[in-house]
C-alpha cells in the first residue's frame, strides 16, 4: 500500500462544509476529493493503492448517506471506512450507521479535533483491513501450493483427527498421512496444529471451524 498519500472523500451538499473540511484536512497533508451528492461521489471514486476514507453526510439529496453505505458494502468496498456527519442528533440513524460499520457519527457543528480524531481512526481501520487482506492472500497462495491429496489431508488435520483416523478416512497408510502432514506444515509455514487451524480460519474457506 502506498503510504505517501491519504485520500479523504468528502460528500456533503453544503459547499461551506465541503470547503471547511477541505481546508482543515489539506492543512494536515490529506488529499481531499469533494462531492455534493452520493451519485457524484460514485462517479469520482477511484480505487487507488493508498489509504482512503469517506466523510459522508447522512442527509443527502437523492441517494441518502445510509443508502450509499449499503451500496459500498454490497459492492465490496468495505476497505473504505465511513465517518457520518449530520445536522441533528438522529439516534436511530446513528445506531444503524454504526451497526453497519461506520467509524463514527458526528453531529454538526463539528469541532476540528473531533473530525481529525475520527479521520485518524478511519485510517487505522483501513490499515487493519489492508493487513488482514494481505495475510489472507498469503494464506490462500500457500493453500494453492498443496497437492489434491495434501488438500484432503489438510481438511482432516484441522478438525483434530489423528493420523490413523485420517488414513482410515482416505484409505491410505498412516505413514503416508505423516508424510503428507509434514509437507503441509512446510508448505503452509506452520509451526503447530493450532497455527494451521488459524490459517484455515483466516482463509475463509473453512467457516465451520
Amino acid at each position: 500500500m502506498n503510504e505517501t498519500k491519504r485520500i479523504v472523500y468528502i460528500v456533503d451538499d453544503d459547499p461551506s462544509i465541503r470547503s471547511y473540511f477541505r481546508n482543515l484536512l489539506e492543512s494536515f497533508n490529506y488529499i481531499t476529493i469533494l462531492s455534493k451528492s452520493a451519485e457524484e461521489f460514485l462517479s469520482l471514486l477511484r480505487r487507488e493503492n493508498c489509504p482512503e476514507c469517506l466523510i459522508l453526510d447522512a442527509w443527502l439529496p437523492g441517494m441518502s448517506g445510509l443508502d450509499l453505505q449499503k451500496f459500498i458494502a454490497d459492492n465490496n468496498l468495505l476497505s473504505l471506512p465511513i465517518i457520518f456527519i449530520s445536522g441533528d442528533g438522529d439516534i436511530p440513524m446513528s445506531v444503524q450507521a454504526m451497526k453497519s460499520g461506520a467509524v463514527d457519527f458526528l453531529t454538526k457543528p463539528i469541532r476540528a479535533r473531533d473530525l481529525l480524531s475520527a479521520v485518524e481512526a478511519a485510517f487505522l481501520k483501513n490499515q487493519i483491513s489492508h493487513d488482514r487482506a494481505a495475510i489472507k492472500s498469503g494464506i490462500l497462495t500457500r493453500l494453492q501450493s498443496l497437492s489434491p491429496r495434501e488438500n484432503d489431508v489438510f481438511a482432516l488435520v484441522i478438525t483434530g483427527k489423528l493420523n490413523k483416523q485420517i488414513g482410515c478416512d482416505l484409505g491410505i497408510a498412516e505413514k503416508t498421512v505423516k508424510v503428507h502432514r509434514g509437507r503441509i506444515m512446510h508448505k503452509m509455514n506452520a509451526q503447530s496444529l493450532a497455527e494451521l487451524v488459524r490459517f484455515a480460519i483466516a482463509s475463509g474457506l473453512y467457516p465451520l471451524l
